[in-house]
């Protein structure tokens, strides 16, 4: 929600003076001085105003609230007099959100960062999971299973050999192999990624940085073997990668022209932090992007299907036009 705390609080209390059995109804003034007495300072007309505006409208907060103003009064209530915009469905992926995070700190439980909360952790998990049947009961949402992470109980391993600066011996069961193959790795950085946690570090069978999913992970030992330290920094190894694959390639200016209605949400939700709006028009709305051209991008890509088209560069438009021939060709 792109909206200010300040912004929230003032909501909250609208809705609390709305909702009151207090009579008269509140007009814009007596708004002003509830919200500005709660806030502690003075709220102007205009801010007031616009609350109003956006709790009505706004689709961002999608409180839709049914604000109604009486003119023979110059009073505000609401058409339905059971509203609340605490009562307004809490939407799926925020929920979603909320239960992978809950998942992630409970697999790493053992920590002793995170023991210490473990109460804590354990009465929101136990919350969530009352509100998400209540809900679910209601026909207001639907879960879907969540994921259980595995390969997980590695993690407090590979937390210990990252802080110790320990080599770690792992057998690894890639997709493409019949029989694990053994690394000895050098670890680096733990990520999530789409309910998947990976291993970065240096294998040094290859003599190179690699991504290892930590599912495929058949077994792991210490090796009370140490390197130097290095100065891995994350965000600037994976600033210009769509997902978790990183190439050694340059990132390149991707430059791609969504329908109308796509683009909206694309502008929501961009697809990467370099995304620039080029042109927004009735007819189109074309983005570009700085990234890698890797196979997570062009998954993504490819799951917007006609509503996308690629525009540069050449070869990432030829890839995505084959893929989605070959589709084609399996419903002919």
């Amino acid at each position: 929600m792109p909206k200010n705390k300040d912004a929230v609080s003032r909501y909250r209390w609208i809705d609390e003076r709305l909702r009151s059995k207090q009579k008269p109804k509140p007009t814009l003034e007596n708004l002003i001085e509830y919200v500005s007495d709660k806030m502690g300072v003075d709220v102007s007309v205009r801010t007031i105003q616009k609350d109003i505006q956006d709790m009505r409208h706004d689709p961002e907060l999608n409180y839709m609230a049914p604000i109604v103003y009486d003119r023979s009064s110059g009073t505000y209530r609401y058409a339905d007099e059971s509203f609340s915009i605490n009562n307004s469905p809490i939407e799926e992926a925020d929920l979603q959100g909320l239960e992978i995070a809950i998942g992630i700190l409970e697999q790493f439980r053992s920590l002793p960062v995170i023991r210490q909360f473990e109460d804590a952790i354990l009465k929101i998990a136990a919350s969530l999971k009352t509100n998400r049947e209540a809900l679910q009961h209601k026909g207001l949402i639907k879960f879907t299973r969540s994921s259980q992470y595995k390969g997980a109980e590695f993690i407090p391993e590979i937390v210990d050999a990252i802080k110790n600066l320990e080599v770690i011996r792992l057998a690894y069961q890639s997709f493409d192999r019949d029989k694990p193959n053994e690394h000895w790795v050098e670890p680096y950085h733990l990520r999530e990624y789409q309910h998947r946690f990976y291993l970065i570090g240096k294998s040094q069978k290859r003599n190179a940085v690699l991504t290892f999913a930590l599912d495929r992970v058949v077994k792991l030992w210490p090796t009370n073997k140490f390197f130097d330290e290095q100065n891995f920094d994350d965000a600037s190894y994976f600033k210009h990668a769509i997902g978790i694959t990183v190439h050694d390639a340059d990132p390149e200016n991707v430059l791609l022209s969504f329908t109308p209605r796509q683009g909206k949400y694309v502008k929501s939700q961009p697809i990467h932090t370099s995304q620039q709006i080029v042109e927004d028009t009735p007819d189109e709305c074309r983005v570009s992007l700085n990234v890698v051209i890797n196979p997570e991008l062009i998954m993504t890509l490819l799951s917007y299907g006609a509503q996308v088209k690629v525009l540069a560069p050449a070869h990432l438009a030829e890839k995505v036009a084959e893929e989605a021939k070959a589709m084609a060709a399996l419903y002919q």
